[in-house]
């Protein structure tokens, strides 16, 4: 009885903690907006609300600048909503989406984070892979005309972007593994049910670079813009709609600062934190095997065979 209580009330406090974050959030952009026309680069608008790190407010420029008003959304990796990149914008706009994890239980963890009748929220609780990717879409009528792809599952994100149709989002935002550095075109392979706890105990050797995320964007038609300052998720802007923005474009012959992260999440056999920071945390995962995608065959090596 006693834990009922507790967490009853634990809920209340947070439900009004997100409502004074929304609050102050919505006032901040608000305020931003006067100056978005002279925004050069995407870190000057980095800023949370209820994304990870600075998404909330790369995505608000994003979509003031471009025009859109409602978004339709796609997001692929949410855990229970709390923390996500399309959460703000369902909330503000009272808009469509889709949002997809594995998270068992996932409608009803979401329905305590926001409030279902505030818009067209679909939520499908399943393992995305780059076989059933299409399949989600297609069946949940989000297989066209999207406004924001967010994609984020800690792992395969390389391959399923890879089986998306081009041209399916005005924008899309991706997170890479900055470890793996500015120039390595490599993603970890494309195996079923990957999970980066179990591929190496250190939790580093996930995902894609971003070299590698750049040049698939590129043949989709899509124009690398920037990332978040904590150097996590890249953003891309449809070809068409790019010439919207007054940002000055990132250099892609140097990467160097956008693969600069100083996060220290890495894990010790043991599974404590052990704090690995810079150079450390590639020499740590130097022996896992990756895809170079710079070989046509597209081969299994082993990172240390291939770092410069």
């Amino acid at each position: 009885m006693l834990e009922r209580i507790k967490n009853f009330f634990s809920l209340i406090i947070t439900k009004s903690n997100d409502r004074s974050i929304f609050a102050i959030g919505s006032s901040h952009f608000s305020l931003m907006k006067q100056y978005y026309s002279k925004i050069k680069n995407l870190n000057e608008v980095d800023y949370k609300v209820f994304s990870q790190t600075g998404e909330d407010g790369i995505i608000d420029y994003l979509l003031y600048s471009l025009n859109i008003k409602r978004p339709k959304f796609v997001e692929i990796g949410i855990g229970d909503y709390r923390e996500s990149n399309t959460r703000y914008i369902f909330e503000k706009n009272y808009c469509r989406g889709l949002i997809v994890d594995k998270n068992i239980n996932l409608k009803n963890k979401v329905s305590k984070v926001v409030k279902l009748w505030k818009g067209d929220l679909t939520i499908n609780e399943t393992t995305v892979t780059s076989e059933n990717i299409l399949n989600i879409l297609n069946s949940n009528n989000f297989d066209n005309n999207l406004d924001v792809f967010s994609l984020d599952v800690d792992g395969i994100d390389y391959w399923i972007l890879e089986a998306l149709p081009e041209k399916l989002s005005k924008i899309f935002i991706v997170e890479y593994n900055s470890i793996f550095g500015p120039n390595l075109e490599v993603t970890v392979p494309n195996l079923k049910n990957f999970d980066r706890k179990k591929y190496h105990y250190s939790y580093l050797c996930y995902g894609a670079s971003l070299r590698a995320l750049i040049k698939l964007m590129n043949k989709k038609k899509y124009v690398f813009v920037g990332t978040n300052i904590a150097c996590l998720n890249a953003f891309f802007v449809l070809e068409s709609e790019v010439t919207k923005l007054n940002l000055t474009l990132p250099d892609k012959s140097d990467l160097i600062k956008y693969t600069r992260s100083f996060i220290r999440e890495s894990r010790s056999i043991a599974g404590k934190l052990n704090y690995l920071s810079g150079k450390q945390k590639l020499k740590e995962i130097e022996k896992c095997e990756v895809i170079d995608l710079t070989d046509p065959e597209k081969k299994l090596v082993k990172l240390k065979s291939i770092i410069d």
